[in-house]
């Protein structure tokens, strides 16, 4: 079988490392199954993509909602990163994690009174408007706070990202931002409001982007809309490119965020504006790994399975979106290999982690590691089967930490009342 490594996920005598700790021992302390993520693969991907946009103003704000512990989320603001969030409670978890709230990006399409009232009452960087009744509605409580609220407008280009339709976000038929084809008369109509700051510009046109030409496309119509909004008065401070950019899971061949701003560069020239860029899984989708046990192997007539104690509520992107992730033994020593179905025990045939995976043979007892796990993992996981969320451990060298202890049964029935 084939085996996922990294600079910072590693086999030595045949058992995996994140970084220099052994993962079988983060296994046997706390038991499984729990998330496993690199802190240095994070730092360095943070710096590769700052560096790669050195020679233009612009700033990264971390989205959030790909890995919302609030330990990641204060790490990329202790690198100087601002954070993206979409709901009042990835709000509360920055603020938990130690970011000023004008270092805060309040995204999302369907914004509640409350959740605006709250950005404004903070003070927040802007909030991502996305279409003009938000714009009307931001700016009525703005109004009654006695506000000027700072605002984008995000503008769905109508570009193909060629990704999966479910992580489409920047065509037309998707739900996101205000089509392209009224944006100009949107910003006319946004800078007439009297607590309204019209200061960007916004896109978001997918995730798991492994072509840059959707973007190159998308950022031209975005410069020449900034460019005839000048001409009617209206002076945008900053274009968000969003973020998207997509990583290796099987064998994709995304683009680096240097190609990125080589092919960038030229077309954001034509304006003064400060770029802003919000990556996510780019930044910690391979800095994690999913660590379950095998609980048994059966045959059911000529298909293998191997039953494991992780599930669809721990991990749900392979059952919606039949995402791959690359599984492997924690313990190589075994090499021969056959090809198997790897399945939870929650009951639904929609539980599986991958299917027809070519693996070294197992028994109970082993350990697998779920590879790039570390973004739209956890956050995504529930309590279907009454089944207890995982714990999340974060690695530095030969050390690690507990993030998030193993939820327990207690937790999971705290907010109910018997009546």
């Amino acid at each position: 079988m084939k085996l996922f490594q990294s600079e910072h996920f590693t086999y030595r005598d045949n058992r995996l490392f994140c970084e220099n700790l052994p993962i079988d021992k983060i296994a046997k302390d706390i038991e499984t199954p729990v998330y496993v993520y690199s802190k240095n693969y994070m730092k360095e991907r943070y710096i590769q993509f700052d560096n790669a946009f050195k020679d233009i103003k612009h700033k990264i704000f971390y989205a959030c909602k790909a890995n919302y512990n609030i330990n990641v989320i204060k790490l990329f603001n202790d690198l100087g990163a601002g954070i993206d969030v979409n709901s009042a409670g990835e709000f509360y978890r920055a603020i938990k994690a130690g970011v000023d709230p004008k270092n805060l990006i309040f995204s999302g399409v369907g914004k509640t009174s409350k959740e605006i009232k709250l950005a404004l009452e903070n003070n927040i960087f802007i909030i991502k408007a996305e279409s003009f009744e938000e714009i009307e509605l931001i700016n009525k409580i703005a109004g009654k706070l006695n506000k000027v609220a700072p605002i984008a407008i995000r503008v769905n280009p109508n570009v193909n990202p060629l990704t999966h339709p479910y992580i489409s976000t920047g065509l037309a038929e998707n739900k996101f931002g205000v089509d392209e084809t009224i944006a100009e008369e949107i910003f006319i109509n946004a800078s007439q409001l009297q607590n309204i700051n019209l200061l960007g510009i916004d896109m978001h046109i997918g995730s798991q982007i492994t072509k840059i030409e959707p973007y190159v496309e998308a950022t031209q119509k975005l410069v020449e809309l900034v460019k005839t909004l000048s001409t009617k008065g209206i002076n945008l401070s900053h274009i968000d490119l969003g973020g998207g950019i997509g990583v290796n899971y099987d064998d994709e061949k995304p683009f680096t965020p240097k190609e990125l701003s080589e092919a960038l560069l030229p077309i954001l020239a034509e304006t003064n504006c400060e770029v802003l860029f919000e990556p996510g899984r780019w930044l910690v989708a391979n800095a994690g790994c999913f660590v379950t046990e095998v609980l048994f192997v059966k045959k059911n007539l000529e298909k293998n399975f191997l039953v494991v104690d992780g599930a669809m509520n721990d991990l749900l992107r392979p059952s919606i979106y039949s995402a791959y992730h690359h599984i492997q033994p924690i313990d190589i020593s075994n090499r021969e290999s056959f090809v198997t179905d790897i399945v939870g025990p929650i009951c639904e045939s929609g539980d599986f982690l991958g299917k027809k995976r070519e693996i070294n043979k197992c028994n109970s007892g082993d350990l697998l590691a779920v590879m790039s796990a570390g973004a739209y993992g956890m956050v995504m996981s529930s309590n279907y089967n009454a089944r207890r969320r995982p714990a999340e451990v974060l690695v530095d060298g030969s050390n690690y930490s507990i993030i998030r202890k193993r939820e327990t049964l207690e937790q999971m029935i705290q907010n109910e009342e018997l009546v």
